[in-house]
């Protein structure tokens, strides 16, 4: 009796059947069971949970980055751009000073010169902090190392002219213009160059700040509306109208998306405030306070060259800086400053009362200053008495410098009180940042916990 044969397998392999790889037997595994209601409520959950736990991530993520955009603002970069102006004011001053102590003769006064030592002083230690800074730019960085090779340069020169002005020789002037020179064409340069990208990097800030996290926006809108979905789905299935874990889900996700937009709607409001009516405002009263430097500085430069450098139309050259100087600071010579200057745009930019005061009284000032200057030049040039035209620009009664000292106070004034208001702006902005980012990652963790008991409440009832 014959014996049955095996069967066949693939390729001729008896008694063989083809071997399935693992992962696509769990494949067909996973496909078999989300044909199921449970299988379907498994994934809805996973998926559920990842959303939520992703937007409470991203929250967080985005969060923290505009906070410490903020936190940049108050603490890095406007100090950093305050630095900068202030070294770019030290450097304006000391030229204006070493020339006023020149003018003053062989026997410069001590305030003067304990002034004009103060500003160098000032302006290498804020040099000095803004190298040891890593948070300058390269173009920061080189404006730095010009100043620092810069200023020994000038410093020299300045006392090279006071030397020669002890002795009574002439050569002293010329030290000093050249001195002066190197100020105008290579120091405050760069300085502006430094305050500028200060400057640039105190925006960038800001614009990091004030962005819309648009992306955890759009997480919180998938996830409420994957909940709202689940929800429905469930009520159509079950003719239950609340699942509580599902419900927890919701509102904890509810929460955090109002949070991030009201709280985020505050620090904009907040850092915007702050730069309205603060950084600029400290920026446009920083550049009033040393064009009114510079036009000092040229007024007195013009009594030392007594009209030995002349411009190419054959003005004296200081003298029409001086007048440019002023045009750009109040514009025109009578009235209140011009919405265009710098003391009308530093004006229009101060939002209270507190604000505006000074820089009236500024402009009053300056407006005063243009009348003494205008008659030391006519004893000057017109009567050829220039010490008592000298007098009129240096000396203690009814002088230009007098008048220049007051709109130099009254400046100074004006940007402690705009500095409190950029803090007290920026600080409440910043402030909306916080405890948004732990707080909205835990409430999505607790979400993504409430949807999991939800959804395994529901598969409860197949066990």
């Amino acid at each position: 009796m014959s014996q049955p044969q095996p069967a066949e397998g693939p390729r001729g392999a008896p008694g063989r059947t083809a071997a399935v790889p693992a992962w696509r037997e769990a494949l067909d595994r996973v496909r078999a069971a989300a044909v199921t209601e449970p299988g379907r409520l498994r994934v809805i959950g996973a998926v559920l949970a990842l959303v939520l736990v992703a937007f409470g991530a991203v929250t967080a993520w985005q969060v923290t980055a505009r906070s410490t955009a903020a936190d940049g603002v108050v603490g890095t970069s406007q100090p950093l751009s305050a630095d900068a102006a202030a070294i770019y004011r030290s450097l304006a001053d000391a030229d204006t000073t070493a020339a006023s102590g020149f003018l003053a003769g062989g026997q410069e006064p001590r305030a003067v010169r304990q002034r004009y030592e103060k500003d160098i002083a000032l302006a290498s230690r804020l040099l000095v902090k803004a190298a040891a800074s890593r948070e300058g730019s390269d173009a920061a960085r080189r404006r730095i190392a010009a100043l620092s090779e810069g200023l020994p340069r000038y410093t020299g020169l300045v006392e090279a002219a006071r030397a020669n002005n002890r002795q009574g020789l002439p050569l002293g002037g010329a030290y000093l213009r050249y001195a002066g020179d190197r100020m105008r064409d290579d120091l405050l340069p760069a300085a502006r160059g430094l305050y500028e990208a200060e400057t640039g990097r105190l925006g960038a800030d800001y614009d990091d700040a004030k962005s819309w996290p648009w992306a955890a926006l759009a997480l919180g809108a998938v996830a409420l509306g994957a909940l709202g979905w689940a929800q429905r789905r469930n009520y159509l299935r079950t003719n239950r109208v609340f699942n509580h874990g599902l419900l927890a889900a919701t509102a904890a996700t509810a929460v955090v998306l109002l949070w991030l937009v009201a709280g985020h709607a505050v620090a904009r409001s907040g850092l915007e405030d702050s730069y309205a009516h603060g950084a600029r405002s400290l920026q446009a009263l920083t550049e009033a306070r040393i064009g009114s430097l510079q036009a000092r500085g040229d007024e007195n430069l013009t009594m030392v060259a007594r009209g030995a450098v002349l411009a190419k139309n054959g003005d004296d050259q200081y003298e029409s800086n001086y007048r440019s100087g002023m045009g750009r600071l109040v514009g025109g010579d009578t009235g209140p400053a011009r919405e265009d200057s710098l003391l009308g745009r530093a004006r229009a930019l101060a939002h209270d009362a507190e604000g505006r005061d000074p820089v009236d009284a500024a402009v009053k000032d300056v407006r005063e200053w243009q009348q003494r200057h205008g008659r030391a030049r006519t004893l000057a040039d017109d009567h050829g008495d220039y010490d008592e035209a000298l007098r009129k620009v240096i000396g203690d009664k009814d002088s230009t410098g007098q008048s220049f000292d007051r709109v130099d106070t009254e400046l100074e004034r004006a940007l402690a009180h705009e500095q409190d208001e950029f803090r007290q702006a920026a600080d409440d902005g910043r402030g909306a940042f916080a405890g948004m980012a732990a707080g909205a990652a835990v409430l999505a963790v607790l979400g993504a916990a409430g949807a999991v008991l939800g959804i395994g409440r529901r598969l409860s009832e197949y066990r």
